[in-house]
């Protein structure tokens, strides 16, 4: 029996695959937990169109982060940190602040998309890549401040 999938089941195939397997397994499995429906002739007319509607989706969304991407390249930050003796900084800055930070500049970017290499806890200028998007990145600069 040929069904399509609806979202990606291990060992079988991704979303929007068509992929044959036992009559049991998708209609006892597959079909009633929402993985799959059967794979009748309108139903792939269907899956094509939307295929070409999510392609079309991803390309804007890969174009926007490309277009941020390029904003981001320019920015700099900067950091205001407790200092101690010696200029050791109190913690460890996170990629929570440098989202707040972003937050303030007018860029809205979620602080699981930074990636700090080596945490900073030293003042400094520093390099962080943001993923933006699976293709796109962006490094943007972060000064690290006392606030003494």
């Amino acid at each position: 029996m040929q069904i399509i999938l609806r979202q990606d089941v291990e060992n079988l195939g991704s979303i929007g695959d068509i992929v044959k397997v036992k009559d049991g397994y998708a209609r006892n499995y597959l079909i009633p937990q929402g993985f799959a429906y059967f794979a009748t002739p309108g139903a792939i007319k269907a899956l094509e169109v939307e295929k070409q509607i999510h392609l079309a989706k991803m390309a804007k969304i890969k174009e926007n982060a490309e277009v941020l991407a390029v904003k981001l390249a320019d920015l700099q930050l900067t950091i205001p940190m407790q200092t101690g003796e010696g200029g050791k900084v109190f913690g460890t800055v996170t990629p929570q602040m440098i989202s707040q930070e972003l937050t303030v500049h007018g860029y809205d970017i979620d602080r699981r998309k930074i990636n700090i290499e080596q945490p900073i806890r030293s003042l400094g200028v520093f390099d962080v890549k943001l993923k933006l998007h699976a293709d796109v990145s962006a490094t943007i600069k972060i000064w690290v401040i006392s606030t003494d």
